[in-house]
């Protein structure tokens, strides 16, 4: 009986309907669960938009001002939703403006699937207007893509795409359809994709190897754990967790991982990499067991490779065999989701404390700060510094606002002082490090979270390569937080032009346009700040706002982000000052 209503249910599925390849993409897009997308309307792409004027009360369309935007902001809403994002453009320039955002989605494991306009079949290669090659174009940049020349095909590729972008470990997908395929009308039918030939997204764990893992846990008398975006990827938190306060180890995350563990726990020491902090850097180097899971090893976390945690032993959980041995060689792989690896793991490590071990980041913690810290986020000096700007945000969000920042100074410093009591609450551009990303990032996430507030932490040169999305937030009424941090420079390249550069400034100041007057040219709520005794009542003013609201902070001008480890350096060799 179970299996005749199954395959009555299945048959339901696949009713045909004779309808255009430019509606199909919609139903496919509603059979996905899609209800919102971000795009660019033109030439090519013009069949799906009218099919998509008839279809404005089940898929909302938020017309962003440029492509790059609408990538950003899908990838914010992906983000903090863990559902897939989608972009739409048109051909030539419009496909390739999307290319910035794949290539972030693809290193920040970002699911996403774009879909382009093409000229029609027949004028492929003919160098017709606005005929760009985005298959060629996005295939180093892309987890998949495929040109569809011929409406039947609209279906199975789309599935296939929705599929490939969620799975496994999660990256952006470029589906290019003809002008033709639009137009064409076919019998319709859609069956999500279950499975892909060669391609296995989720590794079966290895009994033995978790084993393995286990005994040197439990062996160890100095094991430190590095966590990742892995972790909220596969929704392992409470996993992370368990693990940590059963085994008592001190664990730190990576500036994707921000956040997949509460900022305050007592075994959460900090952030490791170029600006973490002092504690969880130098003491990779002392650890005896480093327990990697949902990380990749980028090369700013580990500085070199040549010194990078050599008296320890290794092991690496990770969903992707590609990122094992990669960079830093694993004594023990785990391969697998990382909730279901975490949770085979957990029963058989036994309880332990390691309190002197924990013990030696607090010391180090407590040079940081008397160092660092406490002249970052409790400055003395006239001028405000930007750990005091999210500190006052910490606090007036009560630790609970997702914040977005863009690529900068601001960022780590957003990195090293913003506090989280839940998992995605941190939106940034990991590997790619793309300015530009966080303004149209956080109209993705605030779309994504109309339930918690959304503030993106901006520098004033990031700010102005995608300021045209204030456009898209006056034209919805996006009530994002926008936060320019404001020094005057390109505040990163100044440091390491001061500091490896004998302080030859070239082409870093910058000549900046009133800000406020910008934000109220789009009936955004805005005020500037330059002086410590008005800075937190405006912040809250700025929280409390139902609205949209931008606030820019007169921040100093030649502030260094410390600890810092120089490009190439050892972990060891890490500077406070």
């Amino acid at each position: 009986m179970e299996t005749l209503k199954k395959e009555k249910a299945e048959s339901v599925k696949k009713v045909t309907m004779r309808i255009s390849g430019a509606e199909a993409i919609i139903h496919c897009l509603l059979a996905e669960g899609v209800d919102l997308i971000y795009g660019y309307p033109g030439g090519a792409i013009m069949p799906l938009y009218d099919e998509l004027y008839k279809f404005q009360d089940k898929l909302t369309h938020i017309l962003t001002r440029h492509e790059q935007g609408a990538t950003h902001a899908a990838q914010g809403y992906a983000r903090v939703t863990g559902k897939v994002g989608v972009a739409v453009a048109t051909s030539g320039p419009g496909a390739t403006n999307l290319v910035t955002g794949l290539a972030d989605a693809q290193i920040d494991s970002t699911p996403m699937v774009c879909i382009t306009g093409q000229v029609s079949r027949h004028l492929l290669g003919s160098d017709a207007f606005q005929e760009t090659d985005i298959i060629g174009i996005s295939t180093p940049v892309t987890k998949w893509n495929c040109q569809v020349t011929e409406a039947s095909e609209i279906p199975k590729v789309l599935a296939k795409a929705f599929y490939i972008a969620r799975s496994g470990r999660p990256g952006p997908v470029l589906v290019d359809i003809t002008k033709n395929a639009q137009f064409e009308e076919f019998d319709f039918s859609y069956e999500h994709c279950k499975g892909v030939r060669s391609y296995i997204p989720y590794p079966k764990p290895d009994p033995k190897s978790i084993e393995i893992a286990a005994d040197l846990i439990n062996a160890a008398k100095k094991p430190f754990i590095v966590f990742g975006q892995g972790v909220i990827l596969g929704k392992a938190e409470e996993q992370l967790k368990a693990l940590v306060e059963k085994a008592g180890i001190p664990a730190a995350w990576t500036v994707l991982g921000l956040s997949a563990m509460d900022t305050d726990h007592p075994l959460n020491v900090g952030m490791v990499g170029m600006h973490g902090n002092y504690g969880p850097n130098l003491l990779t180097n002392e650890c005896d067991v480093l327990i990697a899971i949902g990380m990749r090893f980028d090369d700013r976390v580990t500085g070199s490779l040549d010194t990078y945690a050599k008296q320890a032993k290794i092991i690496h959980f990770d969903i992707d065999p590609a990122e094992i041995n990669k960079n830093v060689k694993a004594d023990v792989a785990v391969l697998g989701d990382s909730k279901m690896t975490l949770d085979l793991l957990l029963p058989l490590i036994k309880s332990n404390k390691h309190e002197s071990w924990h013990n030696e980041f607090k010391e180090k913690y407590k040079i940081e700060f008397e160092q660092v810290i406490k002249n970052d986020v409790y400055p003395t000096k006239d001028k405000l510094t930007m750990a005091e700007v999210i500190e006052e945000i910490n606090i007036a969000s009560g630790h609970k606002a997702i914040i977005v920042s863009d690529v900068g100074q601001h960022q780590m410093i957003a990195c090293r002082y913003a506090k989280f009591k839940q998992s995605k609450s941190n939106v940034t551009s990991g590997g790619l490090g793309t300015m530009g990303f966080a303004l149209p990032a956080a109209i993705g996430a605030k779309m994504g979270a109309m339930d918690r507030e959304v503030v993106a932490i901006i520098g004033d040169g990031g700010y102005q390569m995608t300021i045209q999305e204030l456009g898209t937030i006056f034209q919805n009424k996006t009530p994002v937080k926008i936060v320019v941090l404001n020094n005057d420079h390109l505040g990163m390249v100044r440091q390491w032009q001061e500091l490896f550069f004998e302080s030859r400034y070239a082409s870093t100041v910058m000549v900046n346009p009133d800000f406020v007057k910008i934000a109220e040219g789009y009936d955004i709520q805005a005020k500037r700040v330059s002086e410590r005794k008005d800075l937190k009542a405006t912040i809250q003013e700025m929280m409390a706002s139902k609205d949209a609201y931008f606030l820019e902070v007169k921040v100093e001008k030649e502030d260094n982000v410390f600890p810092m480890i120089p490009a190439g350096a050892s972990v060891s060799d890490i500077r406070l000052k």
